[in-house]
């Protein structure tokens, strides 16, 4: 079962009514991409892969020829 819910003041609060029996346990998952600060794209490791191919000038055009004469 999944619950959606909002924290405030310290308490996840239910955005809906939610059938459990009062006192029960339960675990709250809060998914850290949600809390952590966007990355930037030039942290990510493909950026620059291209970087030091001679057939390939960028990204776009590498699969533009993909596009045109497929490998497989």
């Amino acid at each position: 079962m999944t619950i959606s819910a909002k924290y405030e003041h310290g308490v996840f609060k239910p955005l809906a009514e939610v059938q459990i029996e009062e006192g029960t346990l339960v675990e709250v998952h809060v998914p850290t991409s949600r809390l952590a600060k966007p990355r930037s794209i030039r942290d990510m490791g493909f950026v620059g892969m291209w970087a030091d191919r001679d057939d390939i000038p960028d990204g776009v055009t590498y699969v533009n020829e993909l596009r045109d004469k497929p490998r497989g």
